[in-house]
């Protein structure tokens, strides 16, 4: 690579080396030559190219010689009539039919399609992968008691295996929606300049367009819109990159929940960290989470792709206008490549996540007493007491106890309920302390923990 210009990170620092393919200029160009050759093989049906045509097209298909291209493109200033000339250059028998009765559009968005279902197929792999690796840790953990956090606040206990059972369940439904994004792909098709297939029908005949096209389909293993301008409809692009942008927003919460539990005053999660891993280059004691921060970053980029594809759909007055076509050119390859590094660092973190269950435990003992409060007092009140009066004498005892646990000393809270007089007339003291026994206070979240792991199974096979 040429370090001395501009190059995108997306070129070699983030996504796979399959993903990256997929959006190259090589690859786009492969998938026009696709697209004139199984043209020209359907027309050769027709009597309109004959079969030597159509098969110096396809010896010739995978010639790809982009200087000469580009060199044409700087005298004529349009892309893909370089690619037609150069491709021609090389079929000295069928070059010249190449494009025939084509409009760009009929070769570009049947390719843009193609790439959108490829982009998707990788995508769907990693998501399996993510939620594979996050499948084993449901099950692993499902019993494994924490303090649950509201308002960044500790809360009551869950486990584990429940807390990431909500980042799987989001990421299993981005997987469903990318799924039927998939199964919904379709190219334009070959219906010329105004989407009326006109320029064909002066070469067959009106009533032969639909098996025309139908033939083409079948070739080229893609469904077409029944219905379409110069373009495919721009709200395709739109539903895709949102779909993305969901998957991305995931991904994003995992990440960033990742980041507060990995600081080291709760420090009950960390992402792996190696053992040549530079921190900081003022502080060599730092262990940044910059995974989970790249996560985020992307993640924050990529959530604003999908306010230009909606301008590209909205904005693509009467049968097409031309002000899409730059953006798209970098949109679409990096609301793929964005989410693919964001899903490769997510397996990466969960395939050597760090779980300290000493720090679970600790938080728990800390703050786990707290919770149990509300076992003693509808108890207390199930005894006869009075619910406001407990609900107050509790109250002031949870306050007291605050106070000590944030001089840093151990929770005293279950101990001083034990010993309060006004409790002990409902309730003796080994049934207060077995009201306080915080731990089993998880409900059912190791059941829906295990649950949701084998409806992971069920449904990424």
């Amino acid at each position: 690579m040429d370090f001395t210009t501009y190059q995108s990170p997306f070129t070699w620092r983030y996504g796979s080396d399959a993903m990256r393919r997929l959006w190259s200029e090589h690859t786009k160009r492969l998938l026009w030559r696709r697209i004139w050759v199984a043209l020209a093989e359907v027309q050769v049906d027709y009597n309109l190219v004959t079969p030597e045509q159509a098969a110096d097209l396809r010896l010739h298909a995978k010639e790809i010689d982009l200087p000469r291209a580009l060199a044409i493109e700087a005298e004529i200033q349009h892309d893909l009539m370089a690619e037609v000339r150069t491709f021609a250059e090389q079929a000295r028998i069928g070059g010249g039919i190449i494009h025939f009765g084509a409009t760009s559009m009929d070769v570009e968005d049947n390719a843009d399609a193609m790439r959108l279902r490829d982009g998707l197929d990788l995508t769907l792999a990693s998501v399996r992968a993510v939620l594979t690796a996050l499948q084993a840790h449901l099950v692993k953990y499902a019993d494994t008691p924490l303090i649950a956090f509201t308002h960044i606040q500790p809360a009551e206990p869950s486990t584990l295996g429940y807390r990431l059972a909500q980042y799987a369940q989001d990421l299993l439904e981005d997987y469903q929606a990318l799924t039927t994004q998939r199964q919904n792909i379709r190219g334009k098709g070959f219906k010329g300049a105004v989407g009326t297939s006109a320029s064909y029908a002066e070469l067959i005949g009106v009533e032969r367009l639909c098996e025309f096209e139908h033939s083409l389909s079948e070739k080229l293993d893609l469904p077409f819109f029944d219905v379409a301008t110069q373009t495919y409809p721009r709200k395709q692009d739109y539903v895709v990159v949102a779909a993305l942008a969901a998957l991305g927003q995931s991904l994003y919460k995992m990440a960033f929940d990742l980041r507060i539990l990995q600081s080291p005053p709760i420090g009950e999660l960390s992402e792996p960290f190696g053992s040549k891993q530079v921190g900081s280059s003022a502080m060599p004691f730092k262990r940044n989470p910059i995974r989970a921060e790249k996560i985020d970053s992307l993640g924050r980029s990529l959530a604003q792709l999908p306010r230009v594809a909606w301008d590209n759909a909205a904005h693509s007055l009467l049968e097409r206008t031309l002000d899409d076509s730059a953006n798209r050119r970098t949109i679409l390859p990096e609301a793929f490549l964005a989410a693919d590094e964001m899903l490769k660092t997510a397996k990466s973190i969960l395939d050597g996540l760090r779980v300290d269950e000493r720090a679970l435990a600790r938080n728990l003992a800390i703050y786990g007493p707290f919770a149990a409060t509300e076992r003693v007092l509808m108890a207390a009140v199930k005894a006869g007491a009075s619910r406001q009066d407990m609900h107050e004498l509790i109250r002031d005892q949870a306050m007291k106890a605050w106070e000590v646990v944030c001089n840093g000393e151990p929770n005293p809270l279950a101990e001083n309920l034990c010993q309060d007089a006004e409790i002990l007339k409902f309730l003796d003291k080994a049934r207060v302390l077995e009201l306080m026994d915080y731990h089993a206070h998880v409900g059912n979240a190791p059941q829906k923990a295990r649950a949701l792991a084998e409806k992971i199974a069920r449904t990424i096979g």
